[in-house]
């Protein structure tokens, strides 16, 4: 048997290691929260979480998972049309469904598949995509998987998705795709403008708000809560493993006939075992922790406005956003990995970013806050990213 793909591949990694752009994988011993306890580290301030409202190791979460795992068990054992869906599935799409404004929900393993498993279903040929160039990899996964043309907008340039909207009008259905919040931006689409050029070019609305759900808005319901659009916005997909419980997960919430005919057709739904129990139940206990505490949403909006004072007066200068994200960008792939690891030496957890994940040249250490931190925690990562930042030269 020939060696000579592996071989390749093993001299591939090697220089991604000389390069400096090898990732390394840290292990937690401990749940998910402000503080871990990180093997080989011991513990670490956590500023690189999606854990945004700090719900995934909220008592009332554990326990529901809990209780689902002994009265349900580990998992469906199969797809949900072959042998049957749980109860737990079907309350917690309802419960979506009412969160967010639409007529139904339908769950899957991950918002991966949500967004890979969504056009493909229902467009081909005679339909054209139009979707933002900074979208997540799941979306241009999806976009890609879809036999329809497809068009590309620049970032938030609400000229240029109008060209496209104008010159496919001969299509039989047009559908523009955005995330909500832009995960390595952490800026917002301009989710009202967008809605105003697809009403005029009856073209659908999808938003990928996976950052944005249970982060935007006065009550966490999103991106088009943000703007006034709760329920608004033709199709949501996003996910169960960020601020909902940040265990797995994701969904599709619209129209019930599209939640109806991806239950029948969407391949991720059809050929992938439903969500375990546990995680369903944890997620819906999620989801009523938020309403039932809607201070975590100010908390967390208090939080990040906090952290993006402190890190200007630092030095620093991240990109502008009303968003949890907050990106500082260094340039090279190197420089990001290397300040990474020297902030985890002061025990500080900031992923740095670059290289296929951003653009050759936009290597960035992207923050994020959670509610559950206090101001002592983010003035603890505050003063280790000055002291950083200093010795590599990135503050003068």
């Amino acid at each position: 048997m020939t060696q000579g793909l592996f071989q390749r591949l093993g001299a591939e990694i090697e220089g991604f290691k000389g390069q400096g752009v090898y990732k390394r994988f840290n292990t937690l011993t401990s749940p998910q929260a402000p503080w871990v306890e990180m093997a080989g580290r011991g513990r670490v301030l956590v500023l690189s979480s999606n854990n945004y409202l700090g719900l995934s190791a909220d008592p009332a979460v554990v326990a529901a998972g809990q209780e689902a795992l002994k009265r349900l068990g580990a998992g469906t054992a199969s797809v949900r049309f072959i042998c049957g869906t749980f109860d737990v599935h079907r309350r917690l799409e309802a419960k979506l469904a009412s969160f967010l404004g639409t007529q139904d929900a339908l769950t899957y393993v991950s918002c991966w598949n949500a967004n890979t498993g969504l056009t493909p279903t229902f467009l081909d040929e005679q339909d054209v995509i139009i979707s933002d160039e900074l979208n997540h990899a799941s979306v241009i996964d999806g976009v890609r998987a879809t036999r329809s043309p497809r068009k590309v907008y620049r970032h938030s340039d609400m000229s240029h998705l109008e060209e496209h909207l104008t010159s496919s009008k001969g299509a039989r259905h047009r559908l523009v795709f955005t995330d909500g919040v832009f995960s390595m931006e952490g800026d917002l689409a301009k989710l009202p403008d967008i809605a105003d050029l697809a009403r005029r070019h009856d073209a659908v609305v999808v938003v990928d708000d996976s950052h944005g759900t249970g982060v935007m808005g006065r009550t966490g319901r999103g991106t088009p809560e943000h703007y006034g659009m709760q329920g608004q916005v033709d199709v949501i997909t996003s996910t169960l493993g960020k601020a909902l419980g940040g265990a797995a997960g994701g969904f599709t919430a619209g129209p019930a006939s599209l939640c109806d005919y991806l239950a029948q057709r969407s391949r991720p739904q059809l050929f992938s075992n439903a969500l375990p129990p546990t995680v369903a139940a944890s997620a819906l206990a999620a989801l009523e922790q938020l309403d039932a505490r809607p201070e975590l949403v100010r908390t967390l909006r208090e939080n990040t406005l906090y952290f993006r004072q402190r890190m200007t007066e630092a030095g620093f200068a991240p990109l502008a956003g009303p968003t949890p994200i907050v990106p500082v960008i260094l340039g090279e792939t190197a420089l990001a990995i290397r300040m990474s690891k020297r902030l985890l030496e002061e025990r500080v957890f900031v992923t740095g970013f670059g290289y296929p994940v951003v653009p050759q040249g936009h290597a960035r250490i992207r923050c994020q806050i959670s509610a559950a931190h206090t101001r002592d925690d983010l003035d603890f990562g505050i003063s280790a990213m000055r002291k950083v930042g200093a010795e590599l030269g990135i503050l003068k």
